[in-house]
């Protein structure tokens, strides 16, 4: 965690991935940032992958450095503490519909300069996933080498939207700051898809050309870049991005002649053209598949290494968080002492700030941990009335 953001209070109410990943960012960059649930956890509380005691190792982990306040939102004195929560802090990050007791309209009245981010699934409110906006703007059939599409498992426009959902609440700020002036920054998964695909020219490649891009399996479209097996059986992606790199991976693999043979036979160079090895891919990978089937793997990853190449061998997930430079010894990550008891390496800022130090991972809060604390110092309610909620019903805190 870093110290950039403190004074800054936001409210959240929100559940699944992108949401709670707004929240998580602006948390790491210190900003007090306090998830509202309903008692007993909304519905991702006990999201897999979970622990044999049903305790969500997903919830955990995207709420880390938040705050929690267990409210009973089936009620209307539950539902308007939430509203006064909102308005006092005068930021708020959620997923919740765009009517009813959480719409802009309503909190606003209160609050008339009040900032609110809403993740949406589509544009005019109905529900999306990102599994299902993935399908709608066409990577499934992409990817893979079909017939059949392919889903890929990383939740890629969650993350997206999480992410710009942050930079967004910060980008409204600063207009307030400016002008005085609250509002809402609505944003739809399927836009943030549909624009992304817009913003890597693939949208305009097919209104363009009028055709999809052919399914590719594992090869990297317009550029030299394929899975290749070594002689000991290892599966390695080799991508090249420069002409420095790929001089360096015919000279690691002595294909230098046997290039320039292909070169003359087809009247083009490679030397310093992306497109032309990747429209002349099914001339060269014969030629590097033989050549990389001839060598042990630690034998070429030495080599790539050495000329600069870009390689990376297929591994497990598991394998991944075994390996020291990527967990052990990455200063990303640190302990925690996690709701659920489980141990293991827990995620803070992925950003380095030199000069700064970074703060160890918080853990995430237990359901209504913090519900006293945040309704005394934000709501300025009394011991006696505070104890009048959680008699009630109405307020849960943490067993």
């Amino acid at each position: 965690m870093y110290p950039l953001l403190n004074g800054l209070s936001v409210i959240e109410a929100s559940s699944f991935v992108a949401s709670p990943t707004a929240g998580l960012y602006l948390a790491q960059m210190g900003a007090d940032v306090i998830r509202v649930d309903q008692i007993g956890g909304g519905p991702d509380f006990h999201r897999w992958p979970v622990t044999e005691a049903n305790d969500s190792l997903y919830w955990e982990n995207l709420n880390r450095a938040k705050k929690s306040v267990a409210l009973d939102l089936g009620k209307p004195e539950g539902r308007e503490l939430l509203q006064a929560l909102v308005r006092a802090t005068g930021q708020f990050v959620t997923n919740f519909p765009t009517g009813g007791f959480l719409s802009h309209e309503v909190l606003s009245k209160g609050r008339a300069d009040l900032i609110t981010v809403r993740v949406m699934g589509w544009a005019d409110g109905s529900p999306a996933l990102d599994y299902t906006v993935n399908n709608a703007v066409g990577y499934p059939l992409l990817t893979g080498a079909g017939p059949e599409p392919v889903n890929h498992v990383l939740p890629a426009w969650d993350l997206l939207t999480g992410a710009y959902a942050a930079f967004a609440l910060l980008a409204a700020l600063r207009r307030r700051d400016a002008t005085g002036q609250g509002g809402e920054v609505r944003l739809p998964l399927s836009d943030v898809a549909i624009g992304t695909v817009a913003n890597l020219g693939s949208l305009a490649e097919v209104m363009v050309t009028g055709a999809d891009r052919p399914r590719l399996g594992n090869t990297v479209f317009g550029l030299f870049g394929r899975d290749f097996v070594t002689a000991d059986g290892v599966r390695t992606m080799i991508v090249v991005v420069t002409h420095r790199q790929w001089a360096n991976l015919i000279a690691a693999l002595g294909l230098g002649e046997a290039i320039a043979a292909l070169e003359s036979a087809r009247g083009v160079s490679f030397s310093h053209d992306d497109g032309l090895r990747y429209t002349h891919r099914d001339a060269l990978f014969p030629l590097f598949e033989a050549a990389i089937a001839a060598r042990a793997h630690a034998d070429l990853a030495a080599a790539f290494d050495a000329g600069g190449i870009v390689h990376s061998a297929y591994r497990t997930m598991r394998e991944a968080a075994l390996d020291p430079a990527l967990v052990a010894e990455n200063p990303i990550f640190g302990t925690s002492a996690n709701p659920s008891g489980a141990s293991y390496p827990a995620a803070g800022s992925f950003a380095t700030l030199p000069g700064l130090a970074r703060g160890a991972p918080a853990p995430a809060p237990r359901n209504g941990q913090h519900s006293e604390q945040v309704l005394a110092e934000t709501l300025k309610l009394s011991s006696g009335e505070i104890a009048r909620l959680i008699d009630s019903g109405l307020v849960g805190t943490a067993s």
